[in-house]
């Protein structure tokens, strides 16, 4: 079997399964069975493959037919241009979490070897993408998880960032920080209604529901955050939230009564209000 008849095989497969995306999910997997890229599907499109890749690329496809997540299928996932080990057990890196990483940088540009917390960080992206953005930078990453905790250690080094990795649950390190020594908290925090998730896609029933839980009004941890964590912020510190569709209000309300000001919203590519930040000023 040749690479092109191989990768259409695989389309075929996706495609009777009613995947949504089998051209980009084939390629995908090609790349993963046969280690390289996409544009190499036509400059070695006729090249032979072995029937023991053959068999693994299509025991991957068919992992995909059966709804489980392309990234988890292939293993890795690319975020700002960088690449993540990913698999069950760890929230799947996804474009929207670009908006927060991005509205971060912005807040730390100016600032000299600022100190910063990622919290609930999962697989790492968001913070490895600030220490690689600024190598200057003090950068600790915080995830309860085990299983995700072993993603975050593995990206980092993936990607050689150095930087401070703590297996605990919020609620129990944030003493580990002196009040007034962060510049950012930055975190993605679990934010859907606990009552929701079973009414998600299929392909997110297969991400770990620690990752998703945001209680019973999906703001659990944004009202643990701003209560725990805040005091951990310099005076002119910033907070920078990923947030839910419609949760914009609620969250800077909450900032406001815990003594942020220049509250900020930042909008997706579909127009979402899918980032917030605020400057601390102290009560």
């Amino acid at each position: 079997m040749t690479v092109l008849a191989l990768n259409n095989t695989l389309k075929s497969l996706l495609a009777r399964a009613g995947v949504d995306n089998p051209d980009s999910d084939a390629a995908d997997i090609i790349r993963a069975a046969l280690g390289f890229g996409r544009p190499e599907l036509i400059t070695r499109g006729g090249e032979a493959v072995s029937d023991e890749t053959a068999e693994n690329a299509i025991r991957l496809a068919r992992r995909r037919a059966s709804g489980e997540p392309i990234q988890y299928v292939i293993g890795s996932w690319s975020f700002m241009g960088r690449d993540y080990l990913v698999g069950e057990g760890v929230l799947i890196p996804r474009d929207d979490t670009e908006v927060v990483t991005r509205a971060a940088l912005e807040l730390i540009r100016p600032l000299p070897s600022p100190a910063v917390v990622d919290l609930c960080a999962g697989s790492g992206i968001i913070g490895v993408t600030l220490k690689k953005e600024r190598s200057d930078a003090h950068v600790s990453a915080v995830e309860k998880s085990d299983i995700a905790f072993d993603y975050l250690s593995r990206n980092a080094a993936l990607n050689s960032a150095r930087i401070r990795l703590i297996h605990a649950d919020l609620r129990d390190c944030a003493e580990d920080f002196a009040d007034g020594s962060l510049d950012l908290i930055v975190s993605n925090p679990p934010y859907i209604r606990s009552t929701e998730i079973k009414e998600l896609q299929s392909e997110v029933q297969y991400e770990p529901r620690l990752a998703l839980d945001g209680g019973e009004d999906g703001f659990a941890f944004y009202r643990l955050i701003t209560g725990l964590w805040t005091k951990k912020l310099k005076q002119g510190g910033y907070i920078a939230f990923e947030i839910g569709e419609g949760q914009y209000d609620t969250i800077a309300g909450m900032l406001a009564e815990s003594g942020y000001t220049d509250i900020k919203a930042y909008w997706d590519i579909q127009g979402i209000r899918r980032a917030i930040t605020a400057v601390y000023k102290g009560k």
